[in-house]
């Protein structure tokens, strides 16, 4: 069979994500939850949002969490504790979601881009310390995929230099780096409930996770308007309170995240196994999960080399399999960030994984039958014979 063969194995179309199938195993228990705040009346920061807090500080083994709107709010909650302001340097990687960035230039901040390793994605600690100057504010690693950062390395070059760390862990909720929880290794960490996250809800939330008292205290004061009591406002905040409704149905979720958790990496370890079978590496290279860190999978990205990336990406397409890419354009290609000065070229790495990388589906609900299908349409695209198993396993 040659590459680009028009022949699938098996017409079974295969989401990238399907939500609907999570929802309507609790579909009955969430319209329940939503319908006692309905009734409740308290649609804003109501007792389901303090019973989240509570709950999802256990599990990220933090003293404190604070529920806001939004990732992207929780991000720019973090940089607004820290005083970042005009000026203010912050490292971060280039290859992540806009919001990380976009946290720092929003208060006149300058995102200073680090690039990655090239197996995890994940921001390089071996760059960070020759990007630190005067003007360094925080270092806001991400942990890309549902996989943390090398926290310990980024750890000790922080300590050195005495800035604070933020965690970017909107993709991350359940990931562990040497036993400890992601949202508990630095000074504060972040998390995102949109709804195609591990733990999503029906709409926007976010969440912040910190272990100091003072800074918990700010943050909490920040995302009300800096208000306390009411109409009285100690700082200048915005407006970013997690609607009850969302904390009911995350309340009601969060049980089954650990479930949902080793079901996608039981199919992680599938795709593994199968595409190692089909011996494929000459054409892609699978994702690395390092030892000492508990990878929770919020996408399976592999690398597909010689710039076949994108007619892959159409073979799939064609063949109604759901594909992404994250990220297509690194943030210090943007247009919007070209007054920073980063040329073609700046950060090798991150944009290699650009041109290279491609999310494949996998959610909790995903079937075996449908990851063979996967498997063996791109084993048949680079012409290989299929070797995953032909009954469902």
């Amino acid at each position: 069979m040659t590459a680009g063969s028009e022949q699938p194995v098996t017409d079974l179309p295969v989401p990238l994500f399907d939500i609907s199938r999570q929802h309507q195993e609790l579909d009955a228990e969430i319209r329940a939850a939503m319908d006692r705040v309905c009734r409740s009346g308290r649609f804003v920061l109501g007792p389901d949002c303090t019973e989240l807090e509570n709950k999802l500080a256990a599990y990220t083994d933090a003293r404190h969490a604070i529920a806001c709107a939004s990732g992207s709010d929780a991000l720019l909650l973090a940089m607004m504790a820290l005083d970042v302001g005009a000026g203010d340097e912050v490292l971060l990687p280039s290859y992540t979601f806009f919001a990380t960035a976009s946290a720092v230039t929003r208060l006149g901040g300058v995102p200073v881009f680090v690039d990655i390793e090239p197996e995890t994605c994940n921001i390089d600690p071996a760059r960070l310390a020759a990007k630190i100057t005067d003007r360094t504010k925080a270092i806001l690693p991400v942990h890309l995929y549902g996989q943390c950062a090398d926290m310990g390395a980024i750890g000790e070059i922080a300590g050195r230099h005495g800035i604070p760390v933020v965690e970017d862990a909107c993709q991350a909720i359940g990931a562990r780096y040497h036993g400890r929880a992601a949202g508990s290794l630095a000074d504060m960490g972040c998390f995102s409930f949109y709804p195609t996250k591990n733990l999503g809800a029906y709409g926007d939330g976010g969440l912040l996770t910190t272990n100091d008292d003072i800074v918990a205290d700010k943050l909490r004061l920040l995302r009300a308007h800096g208000m306390q009591p009411r109409y009285y406002h100690q700082l200048i905040g915005i407006n970013s309170r997690l609607d009850t409704l969302q904390a009911a149905v995350l309340n009601v979720k969060l049980p089954h995240l650990d479930r949902w958790t080793t079901a996608r990496q039981e199919r992680a370890a599938r795709y593994d196994a199968w595409f190692a079978t089909a011996g494929l590496g000459e054409h892609i290279s699978l994702p690395v999960e390092h030892s000492q860190r508990r990878h929770v999978w919020n996408q399976y990205v592999v690398r597909v080399a010689a710039g076949r990336r994108d007619e892959l990406r159409k073979h799939l397409a064609d063949r109604k399999i759901g594909t992404e890419i994250y990220y297509p354009v690194p943030l210090h290609r943007q247009e919007c960030f070209q007054y920073l000065g980063y040329g073609e070229g700046s950060l090798p790495e991150t944009e290699r994984a650009a041109r290279e990388t491609l999310a494949l589906p996998i959610f909790p609900e995903l079937t075996a039958d449908e990851q063979r299908t996967v498997v063996d349409a791109i084993a048949a695209y680079f012409g290989v014979a299929a070797a995953s198993p032909r009954r469902a396993a």
